[in-house]
């Protein structure tokens, strides 16, 4: 064989040996609702990180918060048609394609930290994201948005009474539409890019959201009052596009659940400090804080019963007896 088609058979063999990966560059389009300085930003930039030092530089991600491709259902319709690879959206918004989602809304399901991450991380989270594959989403865990507390322009929450009346703004999602209708007040579902405009308008007297949400989106300046309600722990779920999932080898799946297993915990913790540091800030910025005793959190525990019986009765059988059998395991931790 003549020196020229030797190398040339040479090379010819190279490129077929060659992974499809070290020819390609991946980037990642990933979106989420939060601002610059939230938690789950920290957490996307870690993720980031982690990937890139273990794909070396050849998996990028490019972050994209403050709803800039669009509010939760946009992304998630993205998602499914593979134009976006990630996001990192509240559990909340996955109740409209997996309604057993709900049961992580149900009101005062949890009451620490470490009961929320034992829920999650079990059994019941991982059944959860078993389901959303069928639904063109994959799922690499769940990160920390926190308890969710009650603002509003018009007085204190310190009993369910407060309540009654009251235009909040809710997240799209039947759990929290009919748990504030069992306080009688009256919810108003709306995306939330459009819940600034409306606190300032007038168009809602209030909202519940997280105290680094509530910071982070300045609704101190359209909010006289914050009252620590912890009536719904709020998690978000870091979401991949399964078709662009499906085109990644296995080593790149790999390094992506490595890289967010290990910025879980990271997140988790700085976003767990800054809801502690947001509700001093709030409270520097003249925003009126207070807690609900433990009595009357109770009775709007008795009062939302009702709404969590009506909807476990909606849901897949077998998930509601893992849901009740792992909250009876955590509880007893």
């Amino acid at each position: 064989m003549k020196p020229s088609r030797v190398v040339a058979a040479i090379g010819l063999c190279a490129a077929f040996a060659a992974p499809a990966w070290a020819q390609q560059d991946r980037l990642i389009r990933f979106g989420h609702l939060n601002n610059p300085d939230h938690p789950v930003s920290f957490g996307v930039k870690r993720f980031a990180e982690l990937l890139s030092a273990k794909s070396g530089g050849r998996m990028k991600v490019q972050e994209f918060p403050s709803n800039q491709l669009g509010n939760e259902m946009q992304q998630q319709s993205a998602l499914q048609g593979g134009v976006q690879q990630m996001s990192a959206p509240a559990t909340t918004s996955l109740a409209g394609i997996v309604k057993e989602f709900g049961l992580l809304d149900f009101p005062f399901t949890v009451a620490t930290f470490e009961q929320a991450d034992a829920l999650l991380d079990g059994p019941l989270g991982q059944a959860l994201i078993a389901k959303l594959p069928e639904k063109g989403l994959v799922a690499l865990g769940y990160w920390d948005l926190g308890f969710r507390n009650v603002t509003n322009s018009k007085h204190p929450i310190t009993k369910p009474e407060d309540l009654e009346g009251l235009k909040i703004r809710v997240i799209p999602n039947p759990v929290f539409l009919d748990t504030f209708k069992a306080f009688k007040a009256n919810p108003v579902p709306m995306p939330f890019a459009e819940l600034y405009g409306a606190l300032e308008s007038k168009a809602v007297d209030g909202q519940e959201n997280p105290f680094s949400v509530i910071l982070s989106n300045k609704f101190y300046e359209v909010q006289k009052f914050v009252s620590g309600t912890n009536h719904v722990y709020a998690a978000n779920i870091v979401l991949v596009s399964k078709k662009f999932w499906d085109s990644l080898t296995p080593a790149e799946q790999k390094w992506m659940t490595e890289a967010a297993d290990e910025s879980r915990g990271y997140q988790r913790q700085v976003s767990r400090a800054a809801a502690q540091k947001a509700l001093g800030d709030l409270q520097a910025k003249g925003a009126q804080y207070n807690a609900l005793a433990p009595a009357e959190q109770g009775r709007m525990r008795q009062i939302a019963a009702p709404v969590i019986d009506k909807f476990a009765a909606q849901y897949d059988p077998t998930m509601v007896k893992l849901y009740k059998s792992e909250l009876a395991r955590i509880r007893k931790q």
